[in-house]
């Protein structure tokens, strides 16, 4: 693997709890300006991945670059260049969802003009009305907190955008809501997010790559209707259940 445009290459990589191993021997490499899905059930071992990525945790074996900068000894640099949001993560209730990504910003850049323009481009992303943006956080649907997180995530304009399953939970409208967001974001201003779901069919038009990982091993990666036409699948979730039947 070349480090040449990737924004992400994980080699070989280990990660035990105690006894468990939840992540072992993964490979993956995820070229710049795409969207790349982590796609499994749960207890795979995304969120694990993720979380080094996302310099929260360090691996046990292996290598991890993120633009060409080596983890977990330049996480410090590497926190510069991205944004992450848990699935858990959540807002502050008694605020309305514009004071909400206006204290973000100004977590940033202060009480000035571009924590301002910032938070603009976070309203402007997640697609609420004015009307919505100044009620209480605390009324919010699901779906309304999750485009508010997720616009939030991506206003500062990092440079890679890590989720975990964004759309976990979400109904079908709220879900469709959050897909468009993501495309539309990274088709705009040529950022790279990684994500993680267990939901197959629904990252087939969401993601440019995909990566099937199940017990900590990843089994594929390749876009969606290559490994689909490959393996011979109607969906991804037929190549899944077809690989993962042989023993992964």
């Amino acid at each position: 693997m070349s480090d040449a445009g990737k924004a992400v290459l994980v080699r070989e990589v280990v990660k035990d709890f105690g006894k468990i191993r939840a992540l072992s021997k993964v490979s993956i490499e995820i070229d710049e300006g795409i969207i790349f899905g982590l796609i499994g059930p749960n207890g795979a071992g995304k969120t694990t991945l993720l979380r080094i990525l996302a310099t929260l945790l360090k691996q046990d074996e292996g290598e991890v670059r993120v633009f060409g900068y080596g983890l977990p000894e330049n996480r410090v640099l590497v926190r510069k260049y991205i944004s992450y949001l848990p699935e858990d993560a959540g807002l502050y209730s008694r605020l309305t969802g514009w004071e909400n990504l206006y204290y973000y910003a100004m977590l940033y850049y202060g009480r000035t003009s571009k924590a301002l323009e910032i938070t603009e481009i976070g309203a402007k992303i997640s697609g609420l009305s004015e009307k919505d943006l100044n009620r209480k956080v605390s009324e919010y649907s699901k779906g309304m907190v999750r485009r508010v997180s997720i616009a939030r995530t991506l206003m500062i304009g990092s440079k890679l955008v890590i989720l975990d399953e964004p759309t976990s939970g979400l109904d079908v409208f709220s879900a469709y809501a959050i897909r468009k967001i993501l495309k539309e974001y990274s088709r705009n201003n040529s950022v790279t997010i990684v994500l993680s779901s267990h939901n197959m069919l629904e990252v087939e038009d969401l993601c440019d790559v995909v990566a099937l990982i199940n017990k900590g091993r990843v089994i594929v990666q390749g876009p969606p209707k290559d490994l689909i036409r490959a393996y011979n699948g109607r969906n991804l979730e037929e190549v899944f259940i077809s690989l993962a039947g042989e023993g992964m």
